[in-house]
């Protein structure tokens, strides 16, 4: 049995998370973000030959990174629909699930992709899913202000969201903005950022990249389906990269609602359907963060179905 892949990400809190899966050699896993493959390589290498292990990707790309074992199956999705996937191939009980929601460096790197203002002639695209959806050009350049505003501010917890968007609409009723460098102009009357603009820059970016992909809503119905495709004593490990992602996690582990809203018995104990394994967050070691700048926003959550 060979197991090769085109890596192209390097795997973040790779033994963090490896290990608060409690991989049973024969268990059913799940890895909702297979990317480079780095995680479900790991997971594979634990499981036996009863075990199993599905992958999801909605990104072509990633394609390319697939195992030959028979004991893995990869499923071209989005991981939102995790639980309809898994009814699907008959999978009533499910030992792990894992999610790593980073933005791969293979997408970053990728000119091609849109999703980094590195490089300036880039088209503005930011789909995950190149085959479908609006790209984050058509999102720049229709929305009204107001709905700019918004996601700029909620997405992106930008300050200035009001007048960012101010500047983009004046800017497009003059010409289109097509490029990374066309939206820098836009958003800042100017191709020279400081170090203070180059950080609202990444976060107009983020903003745009959760709004193309409806990440939020993808999360959301992804960690729902998680919690009923789990056994009893099933583990959820989740990396987040951003405080949106991270309290929504939060959230459902503490409450089992992306709202945190506590429900609670007769007796007034707290019912909730996960419970975390840890309230201290596992953040990226000194070691890793020098191998993997990239790691250093990430922060990994673990819970336990009950």
């Amino acid at each position: 049995m060979i197991i090769t892949a085109e890596a192209y990400h390097v795997p973040v809190l790779l033994e963090e998370s490896i290990s608060g899966l409690a991989i049973q050699p024969g268990g059913t896993y799940v890895d909702v973000t297979f990317g480079g493959g780095g995680h479900s390589r790991e997971i594979l290498q634990r499981l036996g030959a009863g075990g199993h292990l599905y992958s999801f990707d909605q990104d072509a790309d990633a394609e390319k990174n697939i195992m030959d074992d028979d004991r893995f199956t990869f499923v071209r999705s989005n991981f939102r629909y995790v639980k309809q996937w898994m009814r699907y191939y008959g999978v009533e009980r499910v030992d792990g699930l894992l999610a790593d929601l980073g933005v791969s460096s293979h997408h970053l790197d990728d000119a091609t992709r849109g999703f980094s203002f590195r490089f300036e002639d880039a088209a503005l695209d930011m789909r995950m899913n190149k085959r479908a959806g609006k790209t984050a050009a058509d999102v720049v350049n229709n929305y009204s202000e107001q709905q700019l505003a918004d996601i700029l501010y909620l997405y992106g917890e930008l300050k200035q969201a009001r007048k960012i968007a101010g500047s983009i609409v004046k800017a497009r009723s003059e010409n289109p903005i097509l490029t990374a460098s066309d939206l820098m102009k836009a958003a800042f009357s100017t191709a020279q950022l400081s170090p203070a603009m180059k950080k609202d820059m990444a976060r107009l970016f983020q903003a745009l990249r959760i709004e193309v992909n409806h990440e939020m809503e993808a999360l959301k119905e992804m960690l729902d389906g998680a919690i009923s495709v789990l056994g009893e004593g099933g583990r959820l490990v989740v990396i987040t990269y951003h405080s949106l992602e991270d309290r929504i996690v939060k959230n459902v582990m503490k409450a089992g609602n992306a709202e945190g809203r506590v429900s609670q018995d007769f007796f007034g104990r707290t019912e909730a359907p996960l419970k975390a394994l840890s309230g201290k967050v596992i953040t990226p070691s000194a070691e890793e963060l020098k191998r993997n700048p990239r790691s250093r926003s990430a922060k990994l959550r673990t819970a336990v179905k009950c």
